[in-house]
């Protein structure tokens, strides 16, 4: 620090990374609840000897100079006081500590940086409870205990995922959900040894079941729970969770969304399913320039892959025992906005230079990786950045929503209005085919013109898989848009294509 940094700091006037104290003769006693509540959101600056005046709002005369009077006196006390059990643990190097010349006046200056998530939470007086603090920009406050809770799960470095479930078992699985999974990742996995092995096997290899050596007891571990869980044993064991998928895109009069995916009793509320629910929903009209490698068109870019990584970013970072906790997936006309229960782990600015990462939930994290979801270590989301700014869209913005306890991830989407398709088919959805989707059409229909403008050559079995429904159910679907005359067929059943004829 020199005065020019010091000015820097107070010329921002971040009252969430900068804490002013007057202290001119010792060291303040309201300094430790600062020194606890730094470490414990994204750290700060504290700086003694400079009296701030609140009310003023000229920058000007709003901090004084006052300066201490025996800096080494301060700072003697203060290294005596952080080295002893005042607080739990010192996260400072001497390098953090300095005193600066200004105006004829000493400051002393301490970095406190944001602590290591392993040693969360930093806290007063041997009480962990009632000696927390974390900060806001009005200042420093108590953690609840569910805060403090937080933290402490955060700090267990093999995360929290493969605890065991007491009294939840193999009859808690969907296996529907279970055997879709075990179908992908025998795909993605083809002659791999796990494949030829049962059911409750596999969850054992895979981490979703385990068997406690000491104790002797068994049973789902969090992670298989979760992840393949029927809707009922997943909300009996986590009731303070849910998660929501809402399309905010076209919308029409007062219509508040035009999709919505939240549990409503007709599909299983667990990870797998709402993962597998809405990654199509949320990709399918991002731009899809015509590429060929070889033979075969590539329909798959780096944005495709960008939002799949955010999106398995946001369910391995979740806090799933967070109070009130929602994994919300949002689709705007203009955005795809991720968010998650739980704060980050690292500072932001080392989430954004990549090369480390600690999920949360690791054996989740691996399971969406054994099926194709989820970059290698710490490249997540550097590779969503690159594809953002590949397509030349606007950066991605990373939040740390200290105040909520969430993380959110918003990634700006330019494209061209109403564009879906190539070809020979027109590629502008009219506004009299918006009316018509919105007035008439359920929503799994409206996601069948969609998808067919964009695509005319696609079949029945390909839409179900890509909206993860029954073909059976996607068939009569296909016949109600032909019997109202929105769609037709052109050519055989081989070889033919789909044409959208509303609006035309």
């Amino acid at each position: 620090m020199n005065e020019n940094t010091i000015k820097e700091a107070l010329q921002k006037g971040e009252r969430v990374t900068l804490e002013c104290k007057k202290a001119t003769t010792e060291v303040p006693k309201s300094l430790w609840e600062t020194y606890s509540a730094f470490a414990n959101t994204i750290g700060g600056l504290i700086l003694l000897g400079v009296d701030e005046h609140r009310k003023e709002t000229a920058l000007a005369k709003r901090y004084e100079f006052v300066g201490v009077n025996d800096a080494q006196k301060i700072l003697t006390d203060f290294w005596n006081t952080i080295n002893s059990d005042k607080v739990n643990a010192n996260i400072l190097t001497d390098s953090d500590v300095e005193v600066v010349d200004m105006d004829s006046k000493q400051i002393v200056c301490i970095h406190v940086p944001q602590a290591d998530w392993r040693m969360k939470p930093v806290y007063l007086n041997g009480n962990v409870y009632k000696g927390t603090f974390r900060r806001n920009h009005e200042g420093d406050y108590h953690c609840t205990e569910h805060q403090v809770k937080a933290m402490i799960r955060d700090s267990f470095e093999d995360g929290n995922d493969g605890l065991l479930m007491e009294h939840f078992d193999m009859e808690d699985i969907d296996l529907d959900t279970l055997h879709r999974y075990r179908t992908l990742f025998q795909y993605r996995n083809e002659g791999h040894v796990w494949n030829e092995i049962d059911d409750k096997s596999f969850l054992k290899n895979l981490g979703g079941y385990i068997v406690d050596r000491s104790s002797g007891k068994e049973g789902l571990t969090m992670a298989g729970l979760l992840m393949f869980g029927k809707g009922l044993s997943v909300r009996e064991r986590f009731d303070n969770f849910r998660m929501d998928y809402i399309d905010f895109c076209n919308l029409i009069g007062e219509e508040r969304y035009s999709d919505r995916l939240t549990y409503d009793g007709r599909w299983e509320n667990n990870l797998y399913q709402f993962f597998s629910r809405v990654i199509p929903k949320v990709t399918f009209d991002l731009p899809r320039p015509f590429r060929m490698e070889g033979l075969q068109r590539v329909d798959d870019t780096p944005q495709h892959k960008a939002v799949r990584e955010a999106f398995t970013n946001a369910i391995i970072h979740s806090d799933f025992v967070m109070e009130a906790g929602i994994l919300r997936i949002e689709k705007h006309d203009d955005k795809l906005v991720f968010r998650n229960p739980g704060l980050l782990r690292l500072p932001i600015e080392q989430i954004y230079e990549g090369g480390v990462s600690y999920a949360r939930n690791p054996k989740i994290q691996n399971m969406l990786r054994m099926v194709g979801y989820g970059e290698n270590l710490g490249s997540g989301f550097p590779l969503i950045l690159d594809a953002w700014k590949q397509a030349g869209w606007s950066a991605p913005e990373l939040k740390n929503k200290i105040d909520l306890d969430e993380v959110e991830l918003i990634l700006p989407v330019e494209k061209t209005e109403g564009v879906y398709q190539e070809g020979s088919q027109k590629s502008t959805l009219k506004s009299t085919l918006k009316s018509t989707l919105k007035s008439t059409l359920k929503s799994t229909q409206k996601s069948i013109v969609e998808i067919i403008m964009r695509n005319p050559e696609v079949t029945i079995p390909q839409v179900a898989k890509l909206l993860d429904l029954n073909p059976r159910g996607i068939a009569k679907h296909f016949k109600t848009l032909q019997d109202k005359g929105i769609i037709r067929r052109v050519g055989p059943d081989k070889g033919g294509h789909w044409e959208v004829v509303v609006g035309e």
